[in-house]
């Protein structure tokens, strides 16, 4: 078997031990949020935080949900590292953007945050958490904190300990998709989806 058989075999097995019904679950999440006019912040680092800032762009062009991303915003971002540290950046604007209970937290990421990785993503969950805002996550490896205080949280499971973040980045954007194309969440179709070529 080639690399590449045996890196797509991997993708096969992943999508075959994804529990649907957790996508489903939420989906009816984010009716709720929608119907209490809540928003959604999504948070990653890395390829995750790529992934987040689709995120973004997918919940509000097609399912018109009000919908933001820490690092769209560059100057903020780097101001927040700059001046109080990385670990506090998520936690702190999220306090600014006065995240509520009727709002939603997402979170992207390969290890779903320790004390010793992602702490920004630790203690943004974490004060997302105290507010009782809904926590999704689609996470890597064990879930990490993520995964232990989150409502639904998609663990990519390990298929080899080399392709870690390559398949939770990938399968990010998979479930995502999944996500926003929904029936029950679909607002606007995408435009390839509108064109009547024939």
């Amino acid at each position: 078997m080639t690399y590449t058989e045996d890196y797509l075999d991997g993708i096969s097995q992943i999508c075959q031990a994804i529990q649907p019904e957790q996508i489903e679950n939420i989906v009816e999440g984010l009716i709720r949020c929608r119907q209490q006019s809540g928003r959604i912040f999504c948070i990653g680092v890395g390829g995750g935080a790529a992934n987040a800032s689709h995120a973004v762009n997918d919940f509000r062009k097609i399912c018109n949900i009000e919908s933001y991303c820490p690092t769209d915003n560059v100057a903020e971002l780097t101001a927040r590292i700059n001046d109080n540290g990385w670990d506090t950046t998520y936690l702190d604007w999220l306090y600014a953007s006065r995240l509520k209970a009727e709002d939603t937290l997402i979170v992207f990421s390969v290890g779903g945050g320790t004390n010793h990785v992602s702490a920004n993503i630790v203690n943004g969950v974490s004060y997302a958490k105290s507010l009782r805002s809904k926590i999704y996550g689609i996470v890597g490896r064990d879930g990490g904190y993520t995964k232990k205080v989150g409502d639904e949280v998609i663990v990519i499971p390990t298929i080899y300990n080399h392709l870690v973040t390559a398949y939770t980045e990938s399968m990010q954007m998979v479930i995502l998709h999944a996500i926003v194309f929904h029936p029950k969440l679909i607002v606007n179709e995408g435009k390839w989806e509108s064109i009547n070529e024939h």
